[in-house]
């Protein structure tokens, strides 16, 4: 969009001037480096913390898939045991007709060491016994639902970190863009500060010819303490404006590259505000996720329901035992192989409460769905009537430039001739800088705002970033550590990112 002539020269004469000097770079411990908005976005993208959250819990739900699996895969355990057994009582056989079948190998052979005759001496015995068991389940629709509903949540936490990243990069453009108002506000008002200072200057001389009296003074005075309050204020603004950017990388950045003069300020593409809303519904991330949801809760009643259902299970057992038992000689060894079934006939109603309670949980996740939806569809409205609002504003605030422009140059001339007050030519000089401050938040709200409705369509990634990045003119905006910046340095460190335990 091609801006009036008078208001390039304006927003250049605003924009070019440098703000702060150069970091020094012996006061300061961390690296900075100057940084292109696609740049940044990309520090982020690989050291936010809260996406490396994302990311981890991401293989977190991963490998809990892998957990419900393996209740579906063989199971073989080994179970060993040794003892020493020490009686203390004499005792006679009694015959062979003994009941050993209840006993297990090593104690029959124990069992049978003692019924071989009679001691009145201790008996001590040493038995080792060893059992191996593998199990493979053949049907268990429990485990199996539950490795279904693993997949689903991979999903929807999938569709969580797409939802991560885009508020990553939203986060990252706002806080760059946030940097840039702050900056062009900053130059309108020390622009401000010096017209109404050169102002103050020229009253006080005026009033000590007798030109004028001492009320046009104190009036010149007050604007001019609000100005450089405003300046201050601006100042301030600027410094935790950048801050907020380097909690979201990570890193600390001297300086920025700014938004050039023309940018192509034109109403959202597609034109039709549906066709926004069906964008969003088919990508946005967070609407998928609420869906994924609804389809894990429907895994969740599909695994109460099947407590109601057997399960099957093959299974094979090998058993050894030995002893040192008088009498004994040689060991013993049995082995198993079959199939064992089991049905829950009664469990108190548990399934049935559990069944409720799933359900319940389905119901309340497809409420949430609908919320989700609703709230994308009225976010996606507002933020393309937003876009669309913000190219006339830019145009309405470009134009208010050149009026305040012409009014100030009005007010002078007629405060020069005596038919206006110093007071006129004041509110004149605040109306200006005030008009170019408005101008460059509106250019800095429509850039926003148009990322903004791409990520609630589902459409903002890292090409559309570059498409904005492309914007930039390679004009620096500094910034500089306060006072002190030793002493500060360790407090403005956000310190390094955790490492995994191996």
């Amino acid at each position: 969009m091609m801006r009036p002539r008078s208001l390039r020269c304006t927003g250049t004469r605003f924009a070019r001037r440098a703000l702060l000097p150069a970091l020094v770079a012996a006061a300061v411990t961390a690296p900075v480096q100057a940084a292109d908005l696609l740049t940044i976005a990309r520090d982020a993208l690989q050291s936010n913390a809260e996406l490396s959250s994302a990311r981890s819990q991401t293989r977190s739900v991963e490998a809990g898939r892998d957990v419900q699996q393996a209740d579906l895969l063989p199971q073989v355990e080994i179970t060993g045991n040794a003892t020493h057994s020490r009686d203390y009582e004499s005792q006679s056989n009694s015959g062979s007709g003994s009941n050993l079948s209840g006993l297990s190998p090593s104690q029959q052979q124990i069992a049978a060491a003692l019924a071989s005759g009679s001691s009145s001496q201790d008996d001590n015995v040493n038995s080792v016994g060893l059992e191996l068991r593998a199990t493979q389940a053949l049907y268990d629709a429990i485990n199996s639902r539950q490795v279904e509903q693993s997949e689903r949540e991979i999903d929807q936490q999938l569709y969580r970190l797409a939802a991560t990243e885009q508020q990553v990069l939203i986060d990252v453009s706002s806080a760059y863009f946030e940097i840039l108002r702050a900056f062009e506000v900053l130059e309108a008002r020390r622009a401000q500060e010096r017209a109404i200072g050169r102002q103050l200057e020229q009253a006080r001389e005026q009033f000590e010819v007798g030109l004028i009296a001492i009320t046009e003074v104190e009036e010149a005075q007050a604007a001019f303490d609000q100005a450089r309050a405003e300046r201050i204020t601006a100042q301030s603004n600027l410094q935790v404006r950048f801050e907020a950017l380097e909690r979201l990388t990570g890193q600390r950045y001297a300086s920025i590259d700014s938004l050039g003069d023309e940018i192509p300020i034109v109403a959202p593409t597609p034109s039709d505000r549906d066709q926004w809303v069906a964008l969003a519904m088919q990508n946005n991330p967070q609407v998928l996720a609420s869906q994924a949801g609804v389809e894990v809760s429907r895994s969740g009643v599909d695994i109460a329901r099947a407590g109601r259902l057997p399960t099957v299970n093959a299974f094979a057992n090998y058993s050894y035992a030995d002893s040192d038992a008088d009498g004994v000689s040689g060991h013993d060894s049995d082995s198993q192989v079959g199939l064992e079934a089991s049905l829950p006939l009664y469990t108190g109603g548990r399934t049935s409460a559990s069944i409720r309670q799933n359900t319940y949980l389905l119901e309340a996740s497809q409420y949430d769905f609908e919320s989700q939806r609703r709230d994308t569809v009225q976010q996606v409205r507002s933020f393309y009537t937003q876009v669309s609002n913000d190219v006339s504003t830019v145009e309405a605030r470009a134009q208010a430039i050149v009026s305040n422009q012409s009014a100030l140059d009005a007010t002078r001339a007629g405060y020069e001739v005596g038919t206006r007050n110093i007071v006129d030519v004041l509110n004149a000089e605040q109306n200006l800088y005030n008009a170019v401050a408005d101008f460059a938040s509106a250019r800095y709200d429509y850039v926003i705002n148009l990322l903004t409705l791409r990520q609630q369509s589902g459409t903002l990634d890292v090409p559309a970033v570059e498409e904005v990045n492309a914007w930039l003119d390679g004009g620096g905006v500094s910034f500089t550590l306060p006072e002190n910046a030793e002493a500060n340095d360790a407090v403005m460190d956000i310190g390094a990112p955790p490492r995994l335990e191996e």
